[in-house]
């Protein structure tokens, strides 16, 4: 236990998340009782702050071979922390609470680049990874503790530093009699299989590849920046994947590796959806069609990830979606079709939030690093052990 924050009380904190998406910062303040696998939260408010383009595009830089630099990673890295300062002072505010009655913050960061596996050619591209966002300069803003920097103490221990939502999963999701897959569709998607009556050795999870991310940058690029994002897969839903084209991009090693895995913007970023938009425009698709296909891309391997790696282990009655691809329509019918014999669903049917569940499970990561619980999932990230993730920095 850490200044008074422990198990016996109920504390209030805000959790944030910025995601692979590049697309904002998530602030969910909540109510949390009890710690580890028997936490319980209540989310008092969501407040969301989309990243203006120029920012978005600047961080796109930062996550580019040959565009990035150690001076803008440096800068950025106090940059963020500001916002993300601002954004959890707005989202206080909003809830009618005042900062004195916050008892921490806890935030991912800005992922920029992600190494889970070291580079064999080159001994200094160990395993590891980056997330923006300093921890210190967002204590000294907002006059709360601040715990951060998680992935890292799970690298130290053997995983791959990701997934981490499926911690949270576990204790939002665990249900005694049916089994269900949590998928969440960000930049990337990454999903937490659940047995019926599963514990914290049962959990199976993986990234399953791009979630939102080709869609969103391929959008930008057909549209001339006047478009971030294919707003309900309505643009998706004009035209016709290419299959010839699908099928090629399905053979990307990544999608055939078991887990333990992850990924990021370093393998599925701006260079490959500019690759995709080239090829595609080659085959003669029209703009329609190039999202489309893009789409069918992202269910595509979401399904395919569940047939290899998890049918044949659990049995499965719903899928349960949450992040920023839930509210794709087009995405979701095509994810549905090619899983017919499990519900589609979304987060929000169970009272969790889409957009805000991943902040609500940082949150909880944060307090039970303050309780001294251990809060990764070795099954998940493929750590020797279980260890206790997070940085701590003082207001």
């Amino acid at each position: 236990m850490l200044f008074g924050i422990g198990k016996d009380r109920p504390v209030i904190a805000i959790g944030l998340m910025s995601g692979t998406s590049l697309d904002g910062i998530d602030a969910a303040v909540v109510r949390i009782t009890g710690s580890g696998l028997q936490s319980r939260v209540e989310l008092l408010h969501f407040y969301s702050r989309p990243y203006p383009e120029q920012l978005r595009e600047r961080l796109k830089e930062l996550c580019t071979t040959g565009q990035s630099n150690v001076a803008l990673v440096c800068g950025m890295n106090a940059y963020l922390a500001e916002r993300f300062a601002e954004a959890a002072l707005e989202a206080a505010r909003e809830a009618g609470i005042g900062m004195d009655s916050v008892d921490f913050i806890s935030s991912h960061g800005q992922t920029v680049w992600h190494i889970p596996e070291a580079d064999s050619a080159d001994p200094y591209l160990t395993r590891s990874t980056l997330q923006l966002g300093d921890l210190s300069v967002l204590a000294k803003r907002t006059g709360v503790l601040v715990v951060g920097d998680f992935r890292p103490a799970d690298m130290a221990v053997g995983g791959q530093g990701a997934p981490l939502a499926p911690y949270g999963d576990l204790i939002l999701f665990h249900h005694p009699d049916k089994g269900r897959l949590l998928q969440n569709i960000g930049g990337i998607g990454n999903c937490t299989a659940l047995a019926p009556g599963a514990g914290p050795h049962d959990v199976f999870a993986f990234d399953t590849g791009p979630g939102n991310m080709v869609i969103d940058q391929v959008v930008y690029q057909l549209s001339e920046g006047r478009e971030s994002y294919d707003d309900g897969g309505k643009w998706a839903a004009q035209g016709q994947p290419d299959e010839q084209l699908v099928a090629e991009m399905m053979a990307h090693p990544y999608f055939g590796m078991a887990p333990p895995k992850s990924t990021g913007r370093e393998v599925f970023g701006k260079a490959y959806a500019a690759e995709f938009i080239a090829r595609a425009k080659s085959l003669g698709l029209a703009d329609a069609d190039i999202v489309a296909t893009a789409t069918a891309f992202t269910a595509r391997t979401i399904a395919a990830g569940y047939r290899e790696f998890v049918f044949p282990r659990f049995r499965i009655d719903e899928v349960i979606v949450s992040g920023g691809g839930a509210r794709n329509r087009t995405l979701l019918a095509g994810l549905a079709a090619l899983l017919p014999d499990q519900r589609v669903m979304t987060s929000r049917e169970f009272d969790v939030d889409d957009d805000a569940k991943e902040a609500v499970i940082f949150a909880l990561l944060g307090h039970d690093f303050l309780c001294g619980v251990p809060n990764n999932l070795p099954a998940a990230t493929g750590a020797s052990r279980p260890t206790v993730m997070g940085k701590l920095a003082l207001p």
